[in-house]
């Protein structure tokens, strides 16, 4: 028996204190006072208060002197639900954007009571990682007197039905070009490149690919041979891509006076690396889109008018009030909506060129509006094949989480509506919109945003602050805690990582 249980035990013995709790001690050095606060469920006479004190006396350093402060509380169902939300909210945000007051059930017993978190098909993987059920019960004995437990009930949540679309055949996905202006040799590139390719449809391997645009940023660094190359970012306003590049002796200085904001045009090679998708540029001119470019549009299905399997639920972030003052963030941050997203995956495979495309298995986004958070949007997806084990290990999810989970064309659809008008962010943000580009276009959702992208606005803002900028690296140093590897969790983290980033940062412009 430790000290605390052994100051219980005597304490329970006084009249009305049968099953009380310490919530907190505070310890005044000045005037050499311990404040003890009980918590009763029973009612209790002040005349027993100095027993309580005689009691916590034979507990103090020399010198000191107790005071017991004491609280009846006994919650009924409506006040512990409300605890529990409030506490979920607090300690596991992630998860608690699924739960509303009327999802969380409470039966009161004797002695403490039995609480059920009601949840749909899927959702159930949240609650049960983390020791969330544990957690929950902890903090409860720890507020109101008695014995607390929880569990979970899956259950069909019914949604209002929608009349069925019609949905137009559209053509078959193309790959886009547009003519290259103002071009001006600085390799020379043979022959001289007249059409560039969009930087949206650079998502398979191929050879001789010229791209256009302006450079979003250019460093040089050095390979682990010794050998110098420039890492460039570049966008074309249909997408960005990242190349690399090895500068020759007889046009380096000339490389050297490239700047972010400069328009040229690149021709490389997209190849495999490490499992992704990278362009090797091997020439390196000057040349831009065609005056007042405006991207052409594929043609594909309209926006569904409504939900139909994955329904977006508001959400709103404790963090939000005090923590992210409406008046400190960027107006350009303000201005736009955007969909921070992430998903998780069979494997790292995207392109068809690269061999069998590794299927979506989770999709999780928030939607952010004047800044803040403002709709979740979570779902599983159906697959067909048993999942690999270091995916099972990586991600916590099991076959079974995703049996009765719609499929890959379902839950885009819903996506695809979710994210219309909004620019989308994500931590690597190419990794997972190269799996939600590929997947749409087979079933002809054709996701044509503008993308941001955590990791490489971390690279700019937090460069020698940070050992390497993956996602919990970052989480960690603006100390969020969540759930790696699971979509909203990740998602919800990228979010609460790009507000602060952009805040660091000054805003948008040049991204």
């Amino acid at each position: 028996m430790n000290v605390t249980e052994e100051f219980l035990q005597k304490i329970r013995q006084l009249d009305g204190f049968k099953n009380a709790i310490i919530t907190n001690i505070d310890v005044f050095t000045r005037k050499k006072t311990v404040c003890f606060y009980l918590v009763t469920d029973l009612t209790y006479s002040e005349s027993v208060l100095p027993e309580a004190e005689a009691i916590a006396s034979g507990y103090m350093p020399a010198g000191f002197i107790a005071v017991v402060h004491a609280e009846k509380r006994t919650p009924d169902e409506a006040l512990l639900r409300q605890e529990i939300l409030r506490f979920m909210k607090n300690r596991f945000p992630a998860a608690s954007a699924f739960l509303k007051e009327e999802y969380i059930e409470v039966e009161k017993r004797e002695n403490g009571a039995i609480f059920c978190f009601v949840l749909a098909a899927g959702e159930q993987a949240l609650f049960t990682a983390d020791n969330i059920l544990d957690e929950v019960a902890k903090h409860l004995c720890g507020t109101f007197c008695g014995t607390y437990f929880g569990n979970v009930k899956i259950t069909e949540k019914e949604r209002e039905a929608l009349e069925e679309e019609i949905i137009e055949d559209a053509d078959a996905p193309k790959i886009r070009v547009f003519p290259v202006t103002n071009f001006k040799k600085l390799d020379g590139a043979e022959p001289e490149p007249k059409y560039a390719t969009y930087m949206a449809d650079c998502n398979s391997q191929a050879e001789n690919v010229c791209v256009c645009g302006r450079i979003l940023s250019i460093n040089q660094r050095e390979s682990k041979k010794g050998k110098e190359y420039y890492s460039i970012s570049l966008t074309d306003d249909t997408g960005n891509l990242r190349g690399v590049y090895f500068p020759k002796k007889n046009t380096a200085d000339k490389i050297a006076l490239l700047t972010p904001g400069c328009e040229i045009a690149c021709t490389g090679d997209f190849e495999l690396f490490n499992g992704n998708l990278s362009y090797a540029i091997k020439k390196i001119d000057y040349g831009a889109p065609p005056e007042g470019f405006v991207p052409e549009k594929l043609p594909g299905r309209k926006v569904p008018k409504g939900y139909h399997h994955v329904f977006p639920e508001p959400y709103e972030d404790y963090t939000q009030s005090g923590f992210f003052d409406d008046l400190e963030l960027p107006e350009d941050l303000k201005a736009q909506t955007f969909v921070v997203f992430d998903i998780e995956t069979t494997g790292l495979n995207s392109s068809p060129a690269s061999g069998k495309v590794d299927k979506i298995i989770e999709i999780g986004a928030v939607k952010m509006q004047g800044g803040n958070m403002t709709e979740k949007f979570s779902s599983f997806i159906a697959c067909p094949e048993k999942l690999p084990p270091n995916i099972v290990e990586l991600t916590g999810i099991h076959d079974e989480d995703l049996i009765g989970a719609p499929d890959i064309e379902s839950v885009l659809a819903d996506f695809y509506k979710f994210t219309d008008g909004c620019a989308l962010v994500g931590h690597n943000v190419m990794f997972d919109y190269r799996f939600v580009k590929y997947y749409g276009e087979k079933y002809r959702y054709f996701f044509e945003a503008k993308t941001f992208d955590t990791m490489t606005i971390g690279q700019e803002v937090l460069r020698g602050e940070v050992t390497n900028f993956k996602l919990n690296t970052l989480a960690d140093y603006y100390n969020i805690h969540f759930n790696h590897h699971r979509a909203f969790d990740d998602a919800l983290t990228t979010a609460k990582i790009f507000q602060k980033l952009v805040k660091t940062r000054g805003g948008l412009q040049g991204l």
